[in-house]
């Protein structure tokens, strides 16, 4: 029987710490074999991702992304996520789209901050004040309760919206004070062009970057990347098909090379001394969609 698992009924049973658990257990297991096929139309895309990793079974996900919703007040982003088994290839479920996104985007730099942060990291701060940054603020809430965060995004009245949900959180008005100041800075936004100045970072920061996700999308400049440890999430899906690498790679001001690890290297995602400076690229992939839905299931399952 198919399960349809809708967004407020199966986050219920969801824990921030337990799925980077599951992600760090799903990338011990045979590698993923995905696909992707993007389309374009000026700003809008289509994104279909496919993932079949052995033990774990088999996920598409399909998105469609269409940032001028927003001034329609509609969602910028829809699509879904069927959940295949890899025994028999029958649907197993049937997730919400945003539920799977949520948790898997968040919880993909979640995972990576528990290993490359400071664990005394206290000052946290979130720029861009969407969907995304609501939810990074749940998933690093769960790993550094004790932080204090702060939000910056280019209107204020986003970041106002987001502090009305958390009110303990701080506004920014000035991002390159506010990037000096944190411990750790995780960014999701929709820029094309830098915000993040490698120049802003300070010894020990961790960066964790989210937005980027098509060839001309780039949140940090190539001196965030030269003066960072560089870590991804997946190589496959970041190096050549992401500008946060492409663009710096085709220039010749950072090298393949100089990455020093994905997810599926997780003994190397580690910090070495405490004023390096690590920086993450997120760039999502269907093999984490997939181990997020299975996660997700199986703890849909376990709670009746």
């Amino acid at each position: 029987m198919t399960v349809m698992i809708p967004f407020e009924e199966g986050q219920k049973a969801l824990d921030w710490l337990a799925l980077t658990d599951a992600l760090a257990d799903g990338h011990k297991g045979p590698r993923a074999e995905v696909a992707d096929v993007l389309l374009y139309e000026g700003e809008n895309t289509l994104l279909n991702r496919s993932a079949w990793i052995a033990g774990l079974g088999l996920a598409v996900k399909c998105a469609t992304i269409f940032p001028g919703n927003k001034a329609q007040g509609k969602p910028a982003i829809g699509g879904a996520v069927n959940l295949f088994s890899g025994q028999d290839g029958a649907l197993e479920a049937i997730l919400d789209f945003h539920l799977v996104t949520k948790w898997k985007t968040a919880g993909d730099s979640l995972l990576a901050a528990r290993r490359l942060a400071r664990p005394d990291s206290r000052n946290i701060l979130i720029v861009g004040a969407g969907t995304v940054g609501l939810s990074l603020r749940e998933a690093y809430g769960a790993a550094f309760p004790d932080a204090r965060f702060t939000v910056w995004n280019r209107t204020r009245a986003a970041a106002e919206a987001l502090q009305a949900a958390f009110p303990d959180m701080a506004i920014a008005d000035d991002l390159e004070t506010a990037v000096r100041a944190a411990d750790i800075v995780t960014c999701a936004t929709m820029t094309t062009e830098p915000i993040l100045q490698g120049a802003w970072f300070q010894p020990g920061q961790h960066i964790d970057l989210i937005g980027a996700y098509r060839p001309d999308m780039r949140e940090a400049d190539d001196q965030a990347l030269q003066r960072a440890r560089v870590f991804v999430d997946s190589r496959e899906t970041t190096i050549h098909h992401i500008g946060e690498l492409m663009i710096p790679i085709a220039a010749g001001a950072f090298s393949v090379d100089a990455v020093v690890a994905d997810f599926y290297d997780l003994p190397d995602f580690k910090r070495h001394t405490k004023d390096e400076i690590t920086l993450f690229k997120n760039g999502g992939g269907a093999h984490l969609d997939l181990m997020t839905s299975r996660y997700i299931l199986d703890a849909w399952q376990q709670t009746g």
